[in-house]
This record gives C-alpha cells, sequence and structure tokens, in this order.
C-alpha cells in the first residue's frame, strides 16, 4: 500500500488521484495513518460486500426450522 503526507496528497492532489487507480494510498499526517484514499470500484466492491448477510446461514436455517416447529407457541405469547 503506498503511502503519502497530508500535505503532499494537498499539493500533488492529481498524482494522488492517479495512484488511488492502482492500490489504495494511506494518508498520514503527524505520523499516524489520517486517512485511506481508495478508488470508486475498490468503494463499491466495499460497500457490496457490507451489504451481504452477517450472519451464520446455519443460524438462519435453524432459526426457520424452530418458527416451523413452534410458530404457534411463538404466536401466542407474542399476545
Amino acid at each position: 500500500m503506498a503511502e503519502m503526507s497530508a500535505t503532499d496528497a494537498k499539493n500533488k492532489f492529481g498524482e494522488l488521484l492517479e495512484m488511488v487507480r492502482t492500490e489504495p494510498v494511506a494518508i498520514q499526517k503527524n505520523g499516524r495513518i489520517a486517512a485511506y484514499v481508495i478508488s470508486p470500484e475498490q468503494f463499491q466492491r466495499l460497500m457490496a460486500d457490507s451489504n451481504a448477510p452477517r450472519v451464520n446461514p446455519l443460524v438462519v436455517k435453524l432459526h426457520g426450522e424452530s418458527v416451523k416447529r413452534w410458530g404457534k407457541v411463538y404466536e401466542a405469547l407474542a399476545k
């Protein structure tokens, strides 16, 4: 991963945009990473991954079976 200081990122913004096309760039300020700059394609992949279900598929399956088996009990308890 490429790194660039915040000052360089400001002064060489066009160069930063070119670098981001090939790999993420870490922006450092006061010796610490302050931000990451990524391409639109990488951002879209991150958003698609973040929308993926995070529940274990086995848990979903077992929950469905539980609702089928105990659905009437759940409904009665909800009243």
